[in-house]
């Protein structure tokens, strides 16, 4: 993005370019400890121990106009002047992780597909499908898209302007 500088987020990046990258960082350090988040993952280091709909609190916008908790954290159709924005310049959720809402999507690992009815403890997306699942909000988006649990999903192959992906370390 023209303007934003070396603090871009990655964007433009497909689900399978994520994978390879993944692949040749494990690869790089030996391991097998970097990977996408499941949206279960996700979701849980995006609320940061909130039952809200965003991590700082309650939603009182849908669309895009202002909405005081989001204005705080991300960047949505309000206030980005139609354009991604360097990473950090919001404020973190309370176990410090930038830019949850909105900017730019974030791939996970799972297929996407239709949740649970019931109440599930870290649910796993399905076995397979033609859709991987996608977190977060984008620049563009009403504040009702930057939900913590708001989930979209897109072919693994295609690449935007607008999705990226956050990487995951297990121990």
């Amino acid at each position: 993005q023209k303007g934003c500088g070396d603090n871009c987020p990655g964007e433009q990046v497909s689900w399978d370019d994520a994978q390879e990258f993944i692949g040749k960082l494990n690869q790089r350090e030996g391991t097998d400890k970097y990977r996408l988040p499941t949206e279960a993952e996700w979701e849980y280091a995006c609320r940061a121990g909130s039952a809200e709909a965003f991590s700082n609190g309650g939603i009182a916008e849908l669309d895009c106009g202002k909405d005081a908790n989001l204005d705080q954290i991300g960047w949505y159709c309000w206030n980005s002047k139609s354009r991604i924005h360097p990473v950090a310049q919001k404020k973190p959720n309370v176990w410090g992780l930038y830019d949850m809402h909105g900017n730019v999507q974030e791939w996970c690992r799972d297929w996407f597909g239709v949740y649970p009815y019931d109440e599930v403890t870290s649910p796993k997306g399905p076995t397979k499908g033609s859709y991987r699942a996608m977190r977060s909000g984008i620049w563009y988006s009403p504040a009702r898209d930057t939900r913590c649990a708001s989930r979209f999903g897109s072919p693994p192959h295609y690449r935007f302007r607008q999705i990226g992906f956050r990487l995951c370390r297990t121990p």
